[in-house]
């Protein structure tokens, strides 16, 4: 009976150790940490994001540069069918207001739960606490377990080890030099959907850390030119901002940081009023008031904003009409660089597609697939990321199906392509 090692238990590797689940096959799942789903689990703290309602060709363009690899899996198991797998499990789900599917329960351990116990109730065997450190001189598997090293030959091999955020999870990255020794081209890891670094005044960080702007239009100019814009709200925090907004442009805003060393970004923190508008109203007499006040008042601009204005302007700007109404339609923020990798939501970069076949198999070392987030893709959040990580344990399961056949380990028949 052929034996299939699948190394990784996020969702990838449990997607794939669920296509292998069938009769025929050997199929154990190794995990570095006490028990398999961890990020999984965080990710559901706020309510479960499962995949998003929008139709399927906008959906494939959140993938940025790696659309064209990416849809491809995408198409081998599509946003509906990530809501049919769920409701198969007996989880139910719901679309919200912004097209985010969402189980109703908005929990991911009921999810995860069903899930264990329909791959344990096919055979799959678990084993945690076994770290993952790479081959022996005959490209056996080795790992390092509580009991020793334990050297074991697989006919097949699944990697998804995860990125490089959330550590203490599992996703550490420590399978990059693995991969390298083994002439694998892997781009480096950087973070994505991430918060950014704000040289903020002493007093603004005091003041303002974890309070929200709300209804604001962000918007800046990459690198290469192209202008970004983009309506939502964010999060001021102590080293700088993070939150939605901040994380659906992370991408262009990392990368234009890494060629120029730092970006300003312009909020409208009046989306509604235009410019000619709030100079009417700022002008009008103030009498006695605080310009602070005149501003609350005429425009009702307080908290956060306020203090973002005053953090930007001196005093004798922020008591002129022109000069405040200017910087409330494009008040500058200095990004200076990310914020550290392992405070991301996700990261960018690792084995390069140009590296493995149509079904994820490593080129360099036939029977050796990937999937998951240490693929070279990102996407920001509102499902794309789990939807993409299902879809490549999928296709890197059935890769291995086929892979097997093909070499005679494997009959024909046993081969299949659903997901029970």
């Amino acid at each position: 009976m052929p034996t299939i090692a699948i190394v990784g238990g996020g969702p990838a590797g449990l997607t794939a150790a669920e296509v292998l689940s069938q009769p025929g096959l050997d199929v154990h799942l190794y995990d570095a940490m006490p028990s398999v789903g961890r990020k999984f689990l965080l990710a559901g703290i706020g309510g479960l994001n499962l995949t998003h309602a929008e139709p399927f060709n906008n959906f494939v363009l959140r993938y940025g540069s790696r659309q064209s690899e990416i849809t491809p899996l995408l198409h081998r198991f599509t946003p509906q069918m990530v809501r049919d797998w769920a409701r198969d499990l007996g989880i139910e789900t719901f679309v919200g207001s912004s097209q985010r599917v969402f189980p109703l329960e908005m929990k991911a351990a009921p999810l995860l739960r069903a899930w264990l116990r329909r791959l344990r109730a096919a055979g799959v065997t678990f084993h945690t606490r076994h770290r993952w450190c790479g081959w022996d001189a005959n490209q056996v598997l080795k790992f390092s377990t509580p009991d020793g090293e334990k050297l074991i030959q697989a006919d097949a091999v699944i990697l998804a080890l995860g990125g490089g955020s959330w550590a203490k999870l599992g996703s550490d990255g420590a399978w990059l030099p693995l991969l390298a020794e083994q002439s694998v081209a892997i781009a480096p890891l950087q973070p994505a959907n991430c918060g950014f670094e704000v040289p903020w005044s002493e007093y603004f960080r005091g003041r303002f850390a974890a309070q929200p702007l709300k209804s604001v239009i962000l918007s800046f100019t990459d690198a290469s030119g192209k202008r970004y814009q983009k309506p939502g709200e964010f999060m001021i925090t102590v080293t700088g901002v993070e939150g939605s907004l901040i994380y659906a442009l992370s991408a262009p805003l990392r990368d234009t940081i890494n060629a120029c060393g730092s970006v300003t970004v312009y909020l409208d923190l009046a989306p509604d009023r235009n410019l000619p508008g709030l100079v009417k109203a700022l002008s009008k007499p103030r009498g006695s008031k605080s310009m602070a006040n005149h501003l609350r008042s005429q425009i009702g601009i307080t908290g956060a904003k306020a203090g973002l204005l005053r953090e930007s302007l001196s005093a004798a700007e922020f008591a002129h009409p022109e000069l405040l109404a200017a910087a409330i339609k494009a008040v500058p923020i200095k990004l200076m660089a990310t914020r550290p990798i392992d405070e991301a939501i996700s990261t960018a970069g690792g084995v390069c597609f140009e590296s493995l076949d149509a079904q994820l198999m490593l080129k360099m070392m036939p029977g050796v697939f990937c999937a998951g987030e240490m693929l070279d893709w990102e996407a920001p959040t509102g499902g794309y990321l789990l939807t993409a990580a299902l879809a490549s344990g999928r296709t890197a399961g059935m890769g291995a199906l086929t892979w097997l056949q093909t070499r005679k380990k494997l009959s024909l028949a046993t081969v299949g392509t659903d997901l029970k």
